[in-house]
């Protein structure tokens, strides 16, 4: 009975890791529901906040690099370079990015990005949405985060032992009782993450529930065709906000224009 042994690790691992998965996810809805007051009707979120709510601190820099290149202020290069054209920052958030570019006026994307994430302004956008109750705080998403790996592992855990446990059972005796046992922290194990990606997964990432009830009313086409641009005035101005309100939703992918996509995929030493 040298396999009832692994058959205790592996109720160990399952119990353990999926009671971890509930606390967390507990203690990530906590403070929001403590922070968020009646459902926000007249709330439109800004560019800004529908962009951190959607991707991030890394989203909130993509949003503010494109946004600058697209009113001339900055050069963003396919080769994933950046370039001040305009030293002149007109708030906070495009002062940062200026001061993460450095005084040599020039730096790869990536370096920039890591460093306007980090960046006070951002901090504070956060700190803003966490208060209002529309985004989940970090310490909240890294514990679910951590919670889920932990019950993934648990799972391989209790497929390895069970596997073990079934070489070792006197054939005398049959598998079937081994089986039986196995299963069962197997099915615990599977059962909590297809509930952590169903009732969970929104708390894994930056937007509460709120949060994604606000992005969800806005109309954000994913892309737009670059022949369909105007030339100038309105028409550009509106074609502008409709690019840069996709860029916030949905990311980079959905720039039509492949050098942007190409400068904000670049990765370190471009």
């Amino acid at each position: 009975m040298l396999w009832v042994l692994f058959l205790l690790v592996a109720w160990g691992s399952a119990v353990v890791s999926c009671t971890r998965l509930c606390l967390a996810a507990v203690a990530a809805a906590q403070p929001m529901e403590a922070a968020a007051g009646p459902e926000p009707e007249g709330r439109a979120l800004s560019l800004y906040e529908a962009a951190f709510l959607a991707g991030g601190e890394r989203r909130v820099a993509d949003l503010a690099l494109v946004s600058m290149s697209r009113e001339r202020r900055l050069l963003l290069a396919h080769t994933g370079w950046v370039t001040v054209v305009d030293p002149d920052g007109r708030d906070a958030l495009e002062r940062s990015v200026i001061a993460a570019i450095g005084p040599r006026g020039q730096s790869p994307v990536p370096p920039v990005r890591a460093a306007l994430a980090a960046a006070d302004p951002v901090r504070a956008l956060a700190d803003r949405l966490v208060a209002a109750g529309l985004a989940v705080p970090a310490g909240a998403r890294a514990n679910v985060a951590d919670a889920v790996r932990q019950v993934r592992l648990a799972c391989v855990v209790v497929l390895a032992t069970g596997v073990t446990a079934l070489l070792m059972v006197p054939p005398a005796s049959g598998p079937g009782a081994a089986l039986a046992w196995f299963a069962l922290p197997l099915l615990l194990t599977a059962s909590c993450l297809v509930i952590a990606r169903v009732e969970v997964h929104p708390y894994s990432h930056w937007a509460s529930p709120a949060g994604q009830q606000l992005l969800g009313r806005i109309d954000a086409p994913p892309r737009r065709p670059v022949a369909q641009r105007a030339g100038g005035g309105a028409d550009a101005e509106h074609d502008d906000g409709e690019l840069l309100t996709a860029l916030a939703v949905h990311g980079p992918a959905a720039l039509p224009d492949p050098a942007l996509r190409a400068a904000l995929r670049a990765h370190w030493g471009h």
